[in-house]
C-alpha cells in the first residue's frame, strides 16, 4: 500500500511517500480503508521521537482517520466491514496511508450526513474538547469559559461546545484574523494577546471574578497569566503545549482561589472508557445534525503533499483543521 513512511526518528523532512505492507488487524483491532487523515501535532511528535510512545520502525504516522472498515479482528463485536467510521489509530499503522489500523475502543461510526472530511476533522478535536469540558471541567450553563489557542481545531471545537452548553465564551488568540474565525464559531468576547494585556482584559470581561473554566492547549506564558486569573472553584484544563513551553505552577495560587488544575489526555480516556466516549459522541453528533457545531477545515492536501500540510501545521497560522486526502 502507498504510505508516508518514517524509517528513522528525528526529522519531519526525512519522511517519504513509499510503500509498506498492508497490515492485518489483531483480534481487537479493525482495518480501515482511509479516505481522509487528520493532521495533528502528535503526528510530528511521534516522528521526532518526542511522544509518550514510539512505534517500531518503519511506520506510517497519522493519529486520526476517517474511512470505511475493510476488515475486523476475530474478537471485534459491534463493528463490521463497510461501516463508515472515524478513528484514532494505533500509531504503528497510522493514517498517512491507504490502510490504517485502530483498536475498537478508538473507533466511532459516523452519521450518514457527515462527510469523511468532517469525520476526520471532528474526532480528536471535538472528542478532546467535550471530554475536557464535561468529564474534566464540569462546565455549567452560565459559567465563563476562556479558550486559549482559540482558532486551532481544539480551540474552535471548545468554543462551539461551550456555547452549546450555555457558557459565556472568551476567545484568546494571537491575531485579529484568528479571532474573527473564533467569532464566526460563536465566541462572545475576543482577546488579541499580541496587542492587548490578557490579564487586564480577563479581569474586565469577568468583572474581576476570573474564569470559571479555562481550556489551555497552549501552555507557556498564557498558562502563567491564566493561573492567576481563575475564579473561586475554577477549573484550569491542561490540554497541551503548542507554544513549545511546558509551564510550572506555583501551587499556592490554587490554594488562594481553591481552583483545580486538571489534565486532559483524551487518547487515554477513549481507550479506558470507550462506552463513555461513544456517549459523548452521541450528544455531539446530535448537535452536529442540528447545525450547532461544525468543524472548521482550512485546507485539504493530497497525500503526496504531506510535507506542506505538516509545515502549515507547525507555522502556527492555521485556523481550524488540516487534512490529507488519501
Amino acid at each position: 500500500m502507498r504510505a508516508v513512511v518514517c524509517r528513522e526518528l528525528g526529522k519531519i523532512e526525512d519522511l517519504r511517500l513509499d510503500e509498506l505492507p498492508k497490515p492485518d488487524p489483531r483480534p481487537d483491532e479493525v482495518l480501515i480503508k482511509v479516505a481522509i487523515a487528520g493532521v495533528n501535532f502528535p503526528d510530528q511528535l511521534i516522528v521526532k521521537g518526542q511522544y509518550q510512545a514510539s512505534p517500531a520502525l518503519p511506520f506510517a504516522p497519522g493519529y486520526e482517520v476517517a474511512g470505511t472498515i475493510e476488515a475486523v479482528g476475530s474478537a471485534v463485536q459491534g463493528l463490521a466491514p463497510g461501516q463508515r467510521v472515524a478513528a484514532l489509530t494505533t500509531g504503528q499503522n497510522g493514517g498517512y496511508a491507504e490502510y490504517a489500523v485502530a483498536r475498537t475502543g478508538g473507533v466511532i461510526t459516523i452519521p450518514d450526513d457527515m462527510s469523511f472530511e468532517a469525520g476526520a476533522a471532528f474526532y480528536s478535536a471535538y472528542g478532546t474538547a467535550y471530554h475536557a469540558l464535561v468529564q474534566r471541567g464540569h462546565l455549567a450553563a452560565g459559567e465563563t469559559l476562556v479558550v486559549l489557542g482559540a482558532a486551532g481545531g481544539v480551540g474552535l471545537a471548545t468554543i462551539e461546545l461551550g456555547k452549546a452548553m450555555g457558557a459565556n465564551v472568551i476567545a484568546v488568540a494571537s491575531s485579529d484574523e484568528k479571532l474573527e474565525t473564533a467569532r464566526q464559531h460563536g465566541a462572545d468576547h475576543l482577546v488579541n494577546y499580541s496587542t492587548e494585556d490578557l490579564k487586564t482584559r480577563i479581569e474586565a470581561l469577568t468583572g474581576g471574578k476570573g474564569a470559571d473554566v479555562c481550556m489551555d492547549p497552549v501552555g507557556g506564558k498564557l498558562f502563567d497569566v491564566m493561573s492567576r486569573r481563575m475564579a473561586w472553584n475554577g477549573r484550569l484544563l491542561v490540554v497541551g503545549f503548542a507554544s513549545g513551553t511546558i509551564p510550572s505552577l506555583p501551587v499556592n495560587l490554587t490554594l488562594l482561589k481553591s481552583y483545580q488544575v486538571a489534565g486532559v489526555f483524551y487518547g487515554a480516556f477513549s481507550e479506558r472508557f470507550p462506552d463513555e466516549n461513544r456517549r459523548n459522541f452521541e450528544q455531539m453528533f446530535a448537535w452536529y445534525s442540528q447545525g450547532l457545531i461544525h468543524p472548521e477545515i482550512e485546507e485539504t492536501f493530497p497525500l503526496d503533499q504531506f510535507g506542506l500540510a505538516l509545515a502549515r501545521l507547525t507555522s502556527g497560522d492555521a485556523k481550524g483543521r488540516l487534512l490529507l486526502k488519501v
